[in-house]
C-alpha cells in the first residue's frame, strides 16, 4: 500500500481504520454469501476442513454434559487424519450436517496467530498501514482475532523444530490468553461458524487473500498483545 496507489488507497485504509476502531469491523456478511460456498473457497484456499460440534439448545451438539468447548471442538478423534480439502466430501459433509461447523486442522498448510480481539484491531491496522502482505483474518467469539499464515513446516531434523511458549493446542489454550500459535496438533474454527450466545466466526479479510510468512506478523502482533495486557514485550518467548 505504498505511496503509488495514491489519495485513493490512503482514503480506503481511512476507512478501514474507522471500522477497526468503531468495533465493527468490515465483516464479510454471511448472509450475502452462504455457508457451502464459504466453506469451499476456504477449502479451494488449502485449509483442510472437517466437521466440529455447534451450538444446540444453550448447549453443544455433542451433548457432554459441561462441554468445555461447546461448539468449537471437531466431531471426530481422528479430525488431523480426517480433515480435507476435497470438494466433493465438504459438500457431502455441509449438505448432510447443515448445522455443523467446521475446524480448520493447523500445522499441514497453515498455521493461525490467534490473539485477543482488541490487540487484533490495532495490530492489523498498523500492519496493513505499514504495506505489509496480511493474509486472511477472521473475528472469533467477538473476543479473538485470528491471522491465518503459512506453516512452519516440518524441518526434517526434529531438533530444529522450535517450540516455544505460544505454540498451542486444543488442551492448552487456556494457557494462552496472549498470542496463541496454532500449529501441528491444533485447529481453528473456520468461518462461518456459530457459538453460544449467538456469537459467531467470520472472516474480516477472506480465504483470498494469500497466506503470509508468519514472521512478518509476529512482532507487530506481540507487541500489540504486550501493550493490551499492560505489560513490555518480550520476544526472546518466540525464538
Amino acid at each position: 500500500m505504498g505511496a503509488e496507489h495514491g489519495d485513493g488507497a490512503r482514503t480506503g485504509l481511512g476507512r478501514f481504520a474507522q471500522w477497526l476502531k468503531s468495533g465493527r469491523g468490515p465483516k464479510e456478511s454471511t448472509a450475502d454469501v452462504d455457508r457451502e460456498s464459504l466453506l469451499l473457497a476456504a477449502a479451494a484456499a488449502g485449509l483442510p476442513l472437517a466437521p466440529a460440534a455447534y451450538p444446540s439448545d444453550y448447549r453443544c451438539s455433542c451433548n457432554r454434559i459441561g462441554c468445555p468447548t461447546p461448539g468449537r471442538h471437531p466431531v471426530s478423534f481422528a479430525w488431523q487424519t480426517q480433515s480435507t480439502t476435497d470438494r466433493a466430501q465438504i459438500e457431502r459433509w455441509a449438505r448432510h450436517q447443515p448445522q455443523a461447523n467446521f475446524i480448520t486442522a493447523t500445522g499441514m498448510v497453515h498455521d493461525v496467530l490467534d490473539v485477543p480481539l482488541e490487540a487484533g484491531r490495532e495490530a492489523l491496522e498498523r500492519l496493513l498501514s505499514q504495506g505489509i502482505d496480511v493474509g486472511p483474518v477472521a473475528e472469533s467469539g467477538g473476543d479473538r482475532m485470528l491471522f491465518f499464515t503459512a506453516t512452519r513446516g516440518t524441518p526434517e531434523d526434529e531438533d530444529e523444530w522450535w517450540p516455544c511458549e505460544l505454540d498451542c493446542h486444543p488442551e492448552t489454550m487456556d494457557e494462552h490468553p496472549g498470542l496463541r500459535w496454532h500449529c501441528r496438533g491444533s485447529y481453528v474454527l473456520v468461518p462461518p461458524a456459530r457459538l453460544p450466545a449467538d456469537r459467531s466466526v467470520d472472516w474480516l479479510r477472506g480465504p483470498e487473500h494469500p497466506l503470509p510468512d508468519p514472521l512478518t506478523l509476529l512482532e507487530t502482533l506481540t507487541d500489540a498483545c504486550a501493550r493490551h495486557a499492560g505489560a513490555e514485550p518480550d520476544y526472546t518467548s518466540a525464538w
